[in-house]
């Protein structure tokens, strides 16, 4: 049986790999960006290699309206979403004081508000069902602040705190709910949000991997995967809890200074 996922930012990156994995398990997609050419090439490729069907829907989930559109259009289609795998997100670094608002505004409404909307469309039908599966992208950035990127770590925060919450409200159902957090990966997140010039971005994971990882843990039904962190990393994470904070913070800041 032919599952249907839903992919946002699937034009690139984290989401573009994602949807290669779904395509090669022989299953349809809908894949939603902003770039309508790279979606039509993704579309014929995958198309053709996989012998599935893929819709693609051009939509910049910035916009306050997009969620809705998205859902509307996929619901006019006929088209069932059994996995909603909400990919779309950027950053961007600098003091908060000094970036513009516009920006960072920008950045809530896609990497939280888009996400919380998507998922709250959708995941009333999965319910229904009794079946479905959702995969929010969040970061290792959720587990800790993060100076020089106050607003991005924040919005990861949110990600992985709503993700684990709803998992456990479908607790007696057959939908699952996983939170991919992924360490610096090799997309084009870094260039996007300058990130590739610090000392965090010196040592990046695949994007291929980190998807994987991922799609893996969904399918298990996992509540989170972290993946594309190294052993330092992960020394870090697990003696952060017990150092003052403020230290933590000025080790975070240090790693995200352009130097």
């Amino acid at each position: 049986m032919s599952h249907t996922a839903l992919i946002t930012g699937a034009s690139s990156g984290i989401g573009e790999e994602l949807a290669r994995i779904h395509a090669a398990a022989g299953d349809n997609l809908v894949l939603v960006a902003r770039t309508e050419t790279k979606l039509q090439a993704l579309k014929k490729e995958l198309e053709t290699k996989h012998n599935i069907n893929v819709t693609y829907i051009v939509k910049d989930l910035t916009q306050p309206t997009a969620a809705r559109e998205v859902y509307d259009e996929v619901e006019q289609s006929g088209i069932t979403v059994d996995y909603l795998i909400n990919n779309a997100g950027f950053g961007g670094l600098g003091k908060f004081h000094e970036r513009e608002w516009e920006k960072d505004l920008a950045m809530i409404n896609l990497n939280i508000v888009a996400l919380t909307a998507l998922t709250r469309f959708f995941l009333p039908d999965m319910v229904e069902r009794n079946s479905g599966r959702i995969l929010n992208v969040s970061s290792t950035a959720s587990l800790l602040p993060g100076p020089l990127q106050a607003v991005y770590y924040a919005t990861k925060a949110y990600v992985t705190s709503f993700s684990n919450a709803i998992a456990e409200e479908l607790h007696d159902t057959n939908v699952t709910v996983t939170a991919l957090l992924p360490g610096a990966t090799e997309t084009k997140f870094g260039s996007v949000s300058g990130m590739d010039k610090t000392v965090m971005f010196k040592n990046t994971a695949s994007a291929k991997e980190v998807a994987q990882d991922g799609y893996d843990g969904m399918m298990a039904g996992k509540l989170d995967v972290i993946s594309g962190i190294g052993f330092a990393n992960k020394i870090m994470m697990a003696v952060a809890p017990l150092m003052p904070k403020k230290m933590v913070l000025k080790q975070v800041r240090q790693m995200q200074e352009v130097n």
